[in-house]
């Protein structure tokens, strides 16, 4: 893709950080592809079945069809009405992946954006994925609008899919325009506020020429038997927009007028508030109804401008402090994402919050209190990149030279040093261990470890003590696949891997206490430390916390971070079968040294053993992974699959009826999954498929856990 310069003086009510974001399958990449065709990007549309996509540009998405990895680009649109009718408006567009292994590239793409487009499937409703999207949204408050894809496939039901996300959702989702047709025969969508019909000329398909736009399509008046149905479903998102401002709700109650204007911009204002959700109809695949979504995206999702202040803690006062989205306020930006690129090496993307990042600058890494120099600026443009001098606020770029900088820091000013609201990511639910073909490897493999640990957060890399053996882990089957497909391709390493393992915790029933004394004496100077500990339940989820009410100085302060240092590892390394415990509180409370023998290895060793005492009298139980799983399938093999997986320790949530098949939800530990892909294709006749993603963590029944701790070999186990 030839790079043109960008151009860079947009005023920042002019810019939109979107994100594209649904479940698997539901057209994302399809959805941003027409995006960047009508936005003239690209000259033809890319075709994931072809591997021709923009945004898709790994070697393993094109093969498997799937997005892996987030992609940002640049885009233009000139709007044709409303407040913004004339100008050009640019648009930094995430592309995010629909699989849950790969829910790190969503979550952190959604700290940094300031609006997004949630894709619904209109044949399906909302899935299980796009249950965790929402919830990711909302989290760091991402106003959205809807598009209802899918419009031209059979089962198509825009009225339905709406209800389903009100319903599933809690979402205040309501249609802005109501398709004209379904399935086949769909042709067009009617604007409910200007209420006038858009049809498109034409059955473009997904592979259009190069010179044809795929656009066209001409404004007409509402077909006769839609008329009555437009005006009601007029009033209700007229109620709706007047609910949320107090001006119009006086007009609508008083019976006055409001005009279109009016009520667009009391939608813009609900919609940034996440108030309201409107819902778009389209398909495309078929090249309908994008181009009102994109007016959509930059009549009602905000600009930086409307983000107004970040907030983060002042690193030298520990206070509040808020930074305007200004280019002359002190720098404050936030790393959000780490990519190694093949031809400049490590990228780091960030989202420039306040103030302006130069080339050649030096900045402020204030959650590691580190300076670092900024080589180059980047603009990308998917895996094509454009060379800049600065960035200003509001903007995502990608940086080259930062050596130390991992997601989540926040880079500044070092005079007015900030730290912002870094990005937290679930713990890995699978493992498996991991050794090259050749020992002389050894080396590349800690290296294309490290390297793709330090891009993907959810991928963590252990050795287990134990067996001496490297242990990679990950949210999925998928994930960890890729990943070694990665090596083989990117660092020409070729990789022997064992059985994936469910990643189990251990935890702790009932509060304890146990003391940790570790003496040595042998000869010259000797080893004296002395803790007592109370380890306490923590409710489920909540971690682990460490604290200190040493007092009268029974152990100096110099000995408190030892201790932590020592309970942390024992923690880490598990006391019942080897996995982390979690949910845990611990603390020291009394204790004892020496003035000559005590040190911190002492104290570091003892803290360890006083964990382990304690642990023997709590009750310790293994923790288990669950999974909530939805599987599709034609009726005729629901009760099969319903049977197998009651067969699998399984929890039948529900079993609903959407388009033509069915679609049970359950939550089945994930120790019982293994294999399962090839399992429900013979049972199936491979019609059904299913979708899978951590849920929580929940006990191990008692005989299984015994089978485990055997079958662990674990010396450092506690009996009950």
């Amino acid at each position: 893709m030839a790079i043109q310069k960008t151009k860079r003086d947009f005023p920042l009510d002019r810019i939109r950080n979107i994100g594209i974001i649904a479940h698997i399958d539901a057209g994302k990449t399809t959805t941003t592809e027409r995006i960047l065709f009508y936005t003239g990007k690209t000259y033809k549309i890319g075709n994931i079945d072809e591997g021709t996509t923009v945004t898709d540009w790994m070697e393993q998405e094109r093969e498997r069809g799937i997005t892996i990895v987030s992609a940002a680009i640049t885009a233009f649109w000139t709007v044709k009405a409303g407040q913004f009718a004339g100008h050009e408006m640019r648009i930094n567009l995430i592309d995010t992946p629909g699989h849950v292994d790969f829910t790190a590239e969503v979550e952190r793409s959604l700290r940094v954006l300031d609006g997004a487009v949630i894709v619904l499937d209109s044949s399906s409703g909302v899935q299980s994925q796009t249950e965790t999207v929402w919830r990711q949204a909302n989290k760091y408050n991402v106003p959205l609008i809807a598009f209802s894809n899918k419009m031209d496939v059979i089962g198509a039901d825009f009225a339905a899919t709406i209800q389903s996300a009100r319903d599933r959702l809690g979402a205040n989702a309501i249609a802005y325009n109501l398709p004209i047709g379904k399935e086949n025969d769909f042709k067009g969508v009617v604007d409910l506020l200007t209420e006038k019909a858009i049809i498109w000329e034409g059955d473009p398909s997904a592979s259009l020429g190069t010179s044809d736009t795929g656009a066209k399509f001409h404004e007409t008046e509402i077909p006769a038997d839609m008329v009555e149905v437009v005006k009601a479903a007029r009033e209700k998102l007229v109620e709706e927009i007047a609910g949320s401002d107090d001006v119009l709700m006086e007009k609508y109650l008083g019976g006055k007028e409001m005009t279109v204007v009016e009520l667009k911009e009391a939608l813009r204002k609900a919609v940034i508030a996440s108030k309201i959700v409107p819902v778009f109809a389209g398909s495309s695949l078929r090249n309908k109804g994008v181009q009102p979504m994109l007016d959509a995206v930059v009549e009602y999702l905000p600009s930086p401008q409307d983000i107004a202040v970040v907030t983060g803690i002042n690193a030298k006062t520990g206070e509040a402090e808020e930074r305007k989205a200004a280019p002359a306020e002190p720098l404050a930006a936030l790393a959000f994402k780490i990519q190694v690129d093949p031809h400049v090496g490590k990228l780091t993307y960030i989202r420039v919050y306040s103030g302006t990042l130069k080339s050649g600058s030096y900045v402020y890494n204030s959650t590691k209190q580190i300076t670092e120099r900024v080589g180059r600026l980047l603009l990308m443009h998917a895996n094509d990149r454009e060379e800049i001098d600065e960035a200003f606020a509001g903007e995502i770029v990608a940086a080259v030279g930062l050596k130390d900088t991992i997601t989540g820091n926040t880079l500044c000013d070092e005079s007015t040093p900030i730290i912002l609201e870094s990005i937290s990511f679930p713990d890995p639910v699978i493992s498996l261990a991991i050794e090259p073909k050749t020992k002389s490897d050894q080396e590349k493999l800690g290296f294309a470890l490290q390297r793709l640990s330090e891009e993907d957060p959810t991928f963590r890399v252990k050795s287990d003590t134990e067996t001496g053996q490297t242990i990679i882990a990950g949210m999925g089957e998928l994930q960890l696949e890729i990943l070694v497909d990665r090596m083989k391709r990117e660092f020409k390493l070729e990789a022997n891997v064992g059985q994936p393992q469910v990643a189990y915790k251990e935890t702790i029933n009932k509060s304890a206490e146990g003391e940790g004394k570790y003496i040595r004496q042998t000869g010259g100077r000797g080893q004296y430390g002395h803790c007592l500990l109370r380890i306490e339940p923590l409710p489920r989820g909540q971690g682990r916390e460490f604290v200190s009410e040493v007092v009268g100085g029974a152990i100096p302060r110099e000995f408190i971070t030892p201790i932590e240092k020592g309970v942390i590892e024992k923690e880490d390394t598990g006391i019942l079968a080897g996995y982390p415990v979690t949910d845990i509180k611990v603390t020291v409370y009394d204790g004892s040294f020496h003035d000559v023998d005590s040190s911190e290895i002492a104290f570091k060793i003892a803290a360890s053993l006083g964990l382990s005492e304690a642990a023997k009298k709590a009750d310790m139980i293994l923790l288990e992974p669950i999974m909530k799983v939805e599987v599709t399938t034609p009726e005729e093999f629901l009760g099969e699959i319903i049977g197998d997986l009651s067969s699998k320790r399984a929890q039948i949530l529900s079993s609903e009826t959407r388009g033509n098949a069915r679609v049970v939800i359950a939550l089945v530990p994930l120790a019982e999954m293994h294999g399962y892909a090839t399992a429900i294709r013979s049972m199936s006749q491979g019609r059904a498929t299913y979708y899978m993603e951590a849920d929580h963590y929940e006990p191990v029944p008692q005989n299984i856990t015994q089978k485990i701790i055997e079958s662990s070999g674990f010396t450092g186990r506690v009996e009950h």
